[in-house]
């Protein structure tokens, strides 16, 4: 499988790891908007993301990943190419730990040493980060990014595009509403509001 990576900052760096891990996938590109043309390197496409279309025609079997951190610019892009889910790749390292009843989408990727339990459901363009923790039941909405070493409890449920901080805690059965924001080292014992910013033991907005 032909692989072309959306993004070219330190996100992508991490997301490159992951695929090379899976013998059956080559990356053929970047895209990013700091190329104003297309370059061939050492065999690798290089172009602005407006290029995905020449991609889509140059290779038969193609699907990108869009390996940026931020979530806001991440959806952006994806309603931009405004393309179909199956050509989206679903990146996961081989070191995490993925329940077979847990549903991953298209476009997450999933990194090293996370875990990911029973009856999980993962949104599309998700990222799980390096050592996070997603237990059962958890439902996490399409473009929400879990920072490295968060934890979170069985049955809580991430609106679109919330964003956990490293290392945050939140207990089970809390619901975090779309867009929003908890700090790193937070502790979520109650439920926080859409396009909330909450920080602090417990955390607050």
């Amino acid at each position: 499988m032909n692989i072309v990576i959306i993004g070219q900052g330190g996100h992508s760096k991490v997301v490159k790891d992951i695929i090379l891990f899976n013998e059956n996938s080559h990356i053929v590109g970047y895209l990013d908007d700091k190329f104003e043309d297309y370059l061939i390197i050492d065999e690798m496409f290089y172009g602005p993301i407006s290029a995905f279309q020449f991609l889509l025609d140059k290779y038969d079997d193609i699907k990108f990943v869009v390996a940026i951190g931020n979530n806001q610019t991440r959806k952006k892009i994806v309603e931009k190419l405004n393309l179909r889910e199956f050509f989206y790749t679903t990146s996961i390292h081989p070191s995490s730990i993925v329940s077979p009843s847990a549903r991953i989408g298209k476009g997450t990727v999933i990194m090293a040493n996370t875990v990911i339990n029973a009856d999980a459901v993962i949104g599309d363009h998700v990222i799980v980060n390096t050592g996070s923790i997603i237990e059962h039941d958890n439902s996490v909405s399409n473009f929400a990014h879990v920072s490295p070493n968060a934890t979170l409890a069985g049955s809580v449920q991430l609106g679109e595009g919330v964003h956990i901080g490293a290392g945050a805690t939140l207990i089970p059965n809390v619901k975090i509403g779309d867009w929003s924001i908890i700090g790193a080292g937070a502790t979520v014992i109650n439920s926080i509001p859409a396009n909330t910013t909450a920080v602090g033991i417990p955390a607050k907005s």
